[in-house]
């Protein structure tokens, strides 16, 4: 009896020894992680993922994303048992379940990476804070990658990037006094989480680009060691692009790689020189553009430049729909958007050209298709992801409005058809002259291939060429209108590129600059360039 006591006194004392959460969100490792590092020098370490409803039911999250992680919460969990202490993994709200656990054990503090998410995820961490602050425990978050927080200007921003990137690796911890008596959990199934399914074929996707450790490494050195060797010359075709790009971006968008262990080891290989300064001049941008997410998180759901909000107006939803199922008429866009359904990924060119069409071709409002697309990447990351569909629809002010020919693209990057015939087979035989243009074929021709335009494929949903003239002078009304020189001048001065001292336009210059016409079509060519970076989508 009194050896029993002993042991129960004993737990009871352990319990209230005081832990340290270390509350893993997109950072799904335990290499180069500093709040892990932080927590384990200071004593008891309990590692939690929380699983939450709300978070993973909202409209931009898909079943194909929770397999990934699933994938990488499992690895995540042995590697910290080999550490000392395993994943503790519970589903349900972030203060319900540190409540809970406070309840139980002394915490002292919980540590984390910042996020730059959606507004969800930005609210959840404001209600943690205020919720650490009032129970008395610390609250501590560290910087992810190059996104600054609270940024009071663009200025000297790539200096805070190439700081944190020139700085050693953290180390991992050598072991992890963990927390006894805890189960860590079972990892929760997409139908428990709400999960929505907006794809065919999650196999297919996953099969493509596990979410494990030793897949995130192996993507890494096989493209350090040879697939990216034609990486600059190879990215914007979507055949050559699925091999040459670097294929990272999953793992970098949930943190199975950090973007500076990344960095280190691109600088440090022996890629060639210019697919290296590619590279790693896009892992740059990766962070600009959520920057601007981080800088004002409004932009979720509003338009950068508030001057182009009743542009669009109501999706046409026959337009939409046509556009999702990849049955526009248009065979290149058609097997992009099919291709990316079925494998969650298809390269950058090919995103913005999908964009393109969406938002000038069909006339669709960003917000309408913005959900879908990113429940189609697998690498979605939320400051990407929405920056990206404002600039490519043109809400910026900033940005030159990039309006893509889907049929120049399709023979610019795809000249015999190959990737228009795996996607899209009911072309098959129609000859590469008229691969990207089957209206093109004569009635005889048709015949000779047995094709019946409009019921074997469908027909083209809009005119390209009068599509674009109409996107072409309702923009061109905006950009000359007053109100919007000023909001373009606060768009840039909040959010455009400072990278080189020659790119620069001060506010002052772009103020003196009449912002309309033509002018505003030629503005960003040379001088703010990040529409001619393609950030990392690959």
């Amino acid at each position: 009896m009194a050896a029993e006591r002993a042991v129960f006194l004993y737990s009871i004392g352990m319990q209230k020894a005081p832990i340290t959460v270390v509350w893993f969100k997109r950072d799904l490792r335990v290499h180069d992680h500093a709040p892990l590092a932080a927590a384990a020098s200071l004593g008891r370490v309990l590692p939690l993922y929380i699983a939450e409803p709300s978070i993973w039911s909202a409209p931009d999250l898909d079943c194909m994303h929770w397999e990934f992680v699933s994938e990488a919460l499992l690895d995540l969990r042995s590697e910290l048992a080999a550490l000392g202490q395993p994943l503790v993994v519970r589903t349900g709200e972030a203060i319900e379940v540190l409540e809970s656990l406070r309840h139980r054990f002394n915490i002292h503090a919980v540590y984390a990476h910042e996020e730059t998410g959606n507004a969800l995820t930005y609210q959840r961490d404001l209600a943690v804070a205020d919720w650490a602050r009032k129970q008395g425990v610390e609250w501590r978050e560290w910087p992810s990658n190059g996104v600054v927080r609270r940024l009071g200007s663009r200025d000297g921003w790539s200096r805070h990037w190439s700081k944190r990137m020139n700085a050693n690796l953290v180390d991992m911890p050598l072991g992890i006094h963990g927390v006894s008596g805890i189960d860590p959990g079972s990892i929760p199934t997409d139908r428990m989480l709400n999960v929505t399914a907006n794809h065919p074929a999650v196999a297919e996707r996953l099969q493509s680009q596990p979410g494990t450790l030793a897949a995130a490494h192996e993507t890494l050195e096989s493209f350090l060691s040879g697939r990216g060797s034609n990486y600059a010359r190879s990215l914007s075709a979507p055949v050559s692009a699925r091999r040459a790009c670097s294929r990272l971006s999953p793992y970098l968008a949930w943190g199975l790689l950090s973007l500076r262990e990344v960095v280190h080891a691109t600088e440090d290989s022996d890629l060639a020189k210019r697919s290296r300064s590619a590279f790693v001049s896009r892992l740059h941008w990766r962070c600009h553009f959520i920057q601007k997410l981080e800088s004002e998180p409004e932009i979720e759901h509003r338009c950068f430049n508030p001057a182009y909000e009743s542009l669009r107006g109501d999706p046409d939803e026959t337009r939409l729909r046509a556009w999702r199922e990849g049955r526009t008429g248009f065979p290149f866009v058609d097997a992009c958007i099919r291709s990316l359904q079925q494998t969650g990924w298809i390269n950058f060119r090919m995103r913005a050209m999908l964009v393109s069409f969406a938002a000038y071709d069909l006339w669709l409002d960003w917000r309408s298709f913005r959900d879908f697309l990113a429940c189609q990447f697998i690498d979605y990351e939320p400051g990407i992801h929405i920056s990206q569909i404002q600039m490519q629809s043109g809400t910026t002010g900033i940005n030159t409005p990039r309006m893509y020919n889907p049929i120049k693209q399709g023979h610019d990057h795809d000249p015999k058809g190959a990737f228009v015939r795996r996607w899209v087979p009911e072309l098959a035989n129609v000859p590469d002259l008229f691969i990207h243009e089957p209206w093109k074929l004569s009635p005889i021709e048709r015949s000779a291939i047995n094709f019946r335009e409009g019921v074997d494929y469908p027909a083209r949903v809009v005119d390209h060429t009068e599509a674009i003239r109409f996107a072409r002078s309702k923009i061109s009304e905006v950009r000359n209108d007053p109100s919007h020189r000023k909001q373009a001048a606060r768009v840039f001065d909040r959010h455009g590129s400072r990278r080189k001292a020659s790119d620069r336009m001060t506010q002052k210059q772009y103020r003196e600059r009449r912002v309309g016409g033509a002018d505003a079509v030629r503005f960003d060519a040379p001088r703010v360039r990040e529409d001619n970076q393609l950030s990392l989508f690959d």
